[in-house]
């Protein structure tokens, strides 16, 4: 299958893998909620399928492939304003353009925050794109000093919070673990009406900490555009020396830190008491150690082969394609399945069956987007949207 004239295939099939990257650690939000602890509890002994399989999402894909998506929106953000500055003959007229594409994204990820998923990351997207939508002319130097600037801030922001992070308390942890047992039953077992409720309180919840979270997504819609402009993405066998280092920056760091977090994160899930973890060290090192892993996944993925890339592109760049209707469909799905409104398996899936049903719902998504695209262009929404925001 080939993709529509003017594609860069190595963009699709990033979107396509990040996609995927991200239902592997939306699954357990589907069933557990979007606060508090993701992967639920394990009881003792817990079994080592189970560990293994929250092990692994926590080392591998949590905080990787939000970074990449934020990435690639950026990277988008760029090529599509330069095609409408082509088309419209100026900048002003190709930003107001883009900023009806905002704003229709606003709307549908309002729509998926309080309808569907209280997790929604299309709203945070778009605001954080109308943020940027004045740099769609810049200059590469100013777009630069911007994303060091928001990067040593945030960083400094997340460290100035550590010491106010107060020492776990054992009978905190028992009133956080009756709440969190209390959603769970209502995700899983509630009443349609009981899981609107608390999902539309969840999502206000979840806008409060975009707010904060703003500037940590604008920094890789910014390194996206920056990774355009330079050609990083765009022509990445020319930039081969550039993609080795990330490589190995990304795997040789990211991948340590990240083995660190998910170790805390499975202590944890065993044993939500143990009084030596500290959540903002935890969070320090995802937010640190996140981002580097998920550049040594993008790294990996611009150095592969030819022969490589294009086995790659045949499963994977249809699901780029439509990633927008992908990843709804992924909500949709999940949380009939899993919640209480549907069939309510998340009330008794282990952990190793929750990413077992994951997998089916990434084959089901690889057979049916290569279908879709044989017969239409665009995905469902993808056409929607590109017909709202004419």
């Amino acid at each position: 299958m080939h993709g529509k004239p003017g594609r860069l295939a190595q963009l699709d099939v990033l979107r396509g893998i990040a996609v995927f990257g991200i239902l592997l650690v939306n699954i357990w939000g589907f069933a557990w909620g979007t606060l508090s602890l993701r992967y639920g509890t394990l009881p003792a002994p817990a079994p080592w399928l189970d560990q293994a399989a929250i092990f692994a999402v926590a080392a591998l894909a949590e905080f990787k492939f939000y970074p990449i998506f934020a990435f690639l929106f950026g990277a988008g953000f760029a090529l599509h304003t330069r095609s409408l500055r082509r088309q419209l003959g100026s900048w002003p007229a190709a930003q107001t353009a883009y900023a009806r594409r905002l704003r229709w994204l606003l709307l549908i990820g309002l729509l998926h925050g309080v309808l569907v998923w209280s997790g929604d990351v299309l709203s945070s997207y778009a605001i954080a794109g109308m943020l940027i939508l004045p740099l769609a002319s810049s200059r590469l130097g100013r777009i630069r000093n911007l994303a060091w600037l928001l990067a040593g801030g945030f960083l400094l922001f997340m460290c100035l919070l550590y010491p106010l992070n107060p020492a776990s308390d054992p009978a905190a942890t028992a009133r956080e673990l009756h709440e969190f047992a209390g959603r769970h039953a209502v995700y899983t077992h509630g009443s349609a009406l009981a899981i609107a409720a608390l999902r539309a309180r969840d999502y206000g919840m979840q806008m409060l900490f975009v707010i904060v979270m703003l500037p940590h997504i604008m920094i890789f819609f910014l390194l996206g555009i920056l990774s355009v402009r330079l050609g990083w993405l765009t022509q990445p066998a020319r930039h081969r020396h550039v993609w080795r280092r990330v490589c190995a920056a990304g795997f040789g760091i990211g991948l340590p830190f990240n083995l660190l977090a998910a170790t805390a994160i499975l202590w944890q899930t065993v044993d939500p008491y143990q009084t030596q973890l500290n959540a903002m060290l935890l969070e320090l090192l995802l937010y640190a150690g996140g981002p580097l892993l998920a550049a040594g996944y993008v790294a990996a993925l611009m150095l592969a082969g030819p022969s490589t890339m294009a086995a790659l592109a045949r499963w994977l760049a249809p699901v780029g394609r439509m990633a927008l209707s992908n990843y709804l469909l992924q909500s949709v799905l999940g949380t009939f399945l899993l919640q209480g409104w549907g069939l309510g398996w998340g009330g008794v899936l282990r952990p190793i069956e929750m990413l077992g049903l994951a997998g089916l719902i990434v084959v089901g998504q690889i057979v049916l987007s290569r279908c879709w695209l044989a017969y239409f262009r665009q995905g469902p929404v993808e056409a929607l949207w590109r017909r709202l925001a004419r």
